[in-house]
């Protein structure tokens, strides 16, 4: 057995599931005296359960609740409605495999309580007991209640092996976003014929890497959780008069600070919150502010549901990914160049801030250029330029930026009558090139409707941060020039074309401004995963733009 997380599950060993008050409820037992007549009297029941199910929001008569009605009557239907899961009072090879894949389905990134695994135990370790003078044994009710629960349980894990539990959304790549009742129907004919459910799922995973290296961690991670229920810390503005008690719960639960049932001064708290933050290798100033919240509030239930999540993203990945792309995990401010199953090098980034997030995205590097200009989004030039050059049109000269109108001449911000403004101007704004420029030398342009590229930066000391998220939404690269260098190689090989690797660096050495047009275009994933597999473990990154609270609160919000 794998350790389980306190809350999760409930064994309910020796209860019938789904049982009633006794006056809505059908039948305690139904006692047959031979195989035969097991076989026949299940099939009864298992046909009236399943179409009560259908049309009573996956209800039956006896108050078992099922997932996926629909997709179970349509694997009966295919069956005659006979025990799909035993025969003759035995298990076949096939149920065993179901029930113990339920058991370490955590292994998977999966939650064991979504596939009935108390009832499952319960009537499991009844049947085995052989009690009340084989009445167990001989109970129809209760095999053809195990028999739909495996039925629902085999269905909901191949739907959440194979497509995950998030919905699509405007990045999901994936082709088969709906699977077919026939398709459940050709995995329950593999699984009688291979007998176990392990193999059949290996081939239904995402085969990308990142996914492999989670999974491969999950083991690692579940051994040394720790399952002890600490005290979550609200927000201030929203709880102002619990926040800080429960603050100082909290800390003190952790080991952070000496008691709780004093109320601690200020200065006492912010010492707590310095050791927590000293901890957690995020900036030290003893303000519990939202960064250290959210990380004080992430316990390791907390992760495992961060885990399911993780996985379920590269499920919306397509089957087969380029030979060849650009990986950008805005949580962890990483990027990597793979190729094949390696990671060609990888670089830090800097995303963008929570008020300016780095937008998700697939796409390829069509163009490269040398000193670019730098042109701000009009959403930039709304809430930074525009109010500055307010208070003073000589921002612009500090900053570098010129000011160019619709023919392309060169404007005087002192000329300007800027009160006429509020949130447009009919003017560019316009960063030259140069060393100053904050796109730095090198620009990776990429088609988006966010006007976002990867690009170098004049803020290179910025890549020692730990925390990264601090642009207006593009990707900084610490290691463009390598990058730059890859896309270059690989296109002269590919196209047949000389080398303009010399060019570029010609370029660069000048400071000359060059577009140099990428013919195969390297594909671009921005992604956020909040974790990651490495040395056989999972590292866990901070949730800078809350998605993944989101997503736990409206997708995972039961567990």
């Amino acid at each position: 057995m794998y350790p389980i997380l306190p809350g999760l599950f409930l064994f309910f060993l020796f209860m019938l599931p789904g049982c009633q008050s006794k006056k809505n409820k059908r039948h305690d037992t139904t006692i047959v005296h031979s195989p035969e007549e097991m076989k026949v009297t299940a099939t009864e029941l298992i046909g009236t359960a399943i179409n009560h199910a259908v049309s009573h929001n996956g209800i039956t008569e006896d108050s078992l609740l099922l997932g996926e009605p629909q997709l179970a009557k349509f694997i009966y239907e295919n069956n005659s409605y006979v025990p799909l899961w035993f025969n003759k009072q035995d298990w076949f090879r096939a149920a065993d495999s179901l029930f113990e894949f339920i058991r370490s389905s955590r292994l998977y990134g999966l939650f064991p309580e979504d596939y009935h695994l108390a009832e499952l135990t319960g009537i499991r370790e009844r049947i085995a007991a052989d009690t009340l003078a084989k009445k167990d044994r001989n109970d129809a009710l209760l095999w053809s209640k195990a028999d739909m629960m495996l039925t629902d349980a085999f269905v909901g894990i191949i739907k959440d092996i194979k497509l995950g539990r998030l919905p699509n959304d405007s990045i999901t790549l994936r082709k088969d976003s709906v699977l077919m009742p026939e398709f459940y129907q050709q995995q329950f004919e593999s699984l009688k014929k291979a007998g176990s459910l392990v193999k059949l799922v290996e081939l239904l995973e995402p085969k990308e890497r990142g996914y492999h290296l989670i999974k491969e961690g999950i083991q690692k991670f579940l051994d040394s959780a720790d399952y002890r229920v600490f005290t979550l810390v609200p927000s201030p503005k929203k709880e102002p008069g619990q926040f800080k008690r429960l603050l100082q719960k909290r800390l003190f639960e952790g080991g952070y600070i000496g008691s709780d049932s004093v109320q601690a001064d200020s200065a006492h708290i912010a010492e707590a919150v310095k050791k927590f933050q000293h901890e957690k290798d995020i900036a030290v100033d003893g303000v519990a502010g939202e960064g250290t919240l959210r990380l004080l509030n992430m316990s390791d239930r907390e992760k495992f549901i961060r885990i399911a999540i993780s996985l379920d993203k590269y499920k919306q990945l397509p089957e087969k990914m380029p030979y060849r792309y650009i990986w950008v995990n805005v949580p962890g401010y990483y990027m990597d160049v793979v190729e094949g199953d390696s990671v060609k090098f990888s670089s830090r980034v800097i995303c963008g801030k929570p008020k300016t997030k780095t937008p998700l995205l697939n796409s390829a590097i069509s163009i490269l250029i040398t000193y670019p200009q730098w042109v701000p989004p009009p959403s930039i030039v709304r809430k930074e330029i525009l109010p500055a050059v307010k208070k003073n049109p000589g921002y612009l000269a500090r900053k570098g930026f010129s000011l160019v109108n619709s023919k392309g001449e060169e404007v005087d911000p002192y000329s300007v009558d800027w009160s006429k403004y509020n949130n447009s101007i009919p003017y560019r704004v316009v960063q030259g090139s140069g060393d100053a420029n904050a796109l730095g030398i090198m620009k990776f342009h990429f088609d988006n409707k966010y006007s976002v590229y990867l690009h170098d930066t004049n803020q290179r000391y910025l890549f020692a941060s730990s925390r990264r998220s601090l642009s207006h939404g593009c990707v900084r690269v610490q290691e463009w020039e390598k990058l730059a260098y890859y896309i270059l190689r690989y296109d002269s090989l590919t196209s047949g074309g000389g080398s303009k690797i010399d060019s570029v660096k010609t370029w660069l050495q000048k400071k000359q401004k060059r577009n140099i047009a990428v013919k195969n275009k390297l594909p671009v994933y921005i992604r956020y995963i909040t974790c990651q597999g490495k040395n056989g473990g999972i590292v866990f990154y901070d949730d800078p733009y809350g998605d993944d609270q989101l997503l736990r609160e409206k997708y995972f919000a039961a567990k």
